[in-house]
Parts: structure tokens; C-alpha cells; sequence
């Protein structure tokens, strides 16, 4: 088993021009952050076509499931609390 296996394993997200959003293009493994973010530039950008990378460890992501779609994403419109119709507004509070 190789040295790099037992590495953390980051995830690489790369903006190709300014003014995009990053987008997940791959993993590596790298012993620490900053190793991970040499590698992903030396794996992902061979060709300049990035201007910003970002690595975040692998083990430090959460996301939902797509089992809790329902319950995690459900509209608001069922949630009245949500709604600041509860009070008033003063007279003397300017509304936009």
C-alpha cells in the first residue's frame, strides 16, 4: 500500500474564469491543505484554464440525503411562522 492511500483525501473545486462559480472537478490525496491544494493546481490546471481553487477535506463536508428530500427542502408556504405577519409595524418605521 502506498504512502499516499493512508492521506486524507480532499476534494477539489476549481473557477475557471472569473465572475463563474467553482465547480467539483476531483480528489486527491495530500498529507495536509496545503499539499492538496499544490496537487490539485499540478492534476487540474495543466492547461490554465483555472483562476481559483479551493480544497476542503473530504471528511469535513456534510450534505443531506436525498432520502430527506421532502422534509429537508419543503416550502416554507406550510411554515406561517416564517411569515412576519405575527405583529405590526409601527407608523413610524419607514416601508419599502
Amino acid at each position: 500500500m502506498s504512502v499516499s492511500a493512508d492521506w486524507p483525501l480532499y476534494e477539489v473545486f476549481l473557477r475557471s474564469k472569473r465572475g463563474l462559480n467553482h465547480v467539483h472537478v476531483g480528489s486527491v490525496h495530500a498529507p495536509d491543505a496545503e499539499m492538496a491544494l499544490r496537487n490539485a493546481r499540478d492534476l487540474y490546471t495543466r492547461r490554465n484554464e483555472g483562476v481559483s481553487i479551493w480544497v476542503v477535506a473530504s471528511a469535513d463536508i456534510k450534505a443531506s440525503s436525498p432520502d430527506e428530500k421532502d422534509p429537508f427542502f419543503s416550502s416554507s408556504a406550510d411554515k406561517v411562522y416564517r411569515h412576519p405577519t405575527f405583529y405590526r409595524i409601527p407608523d413610524d418605521v419607514p416601508h419599502i
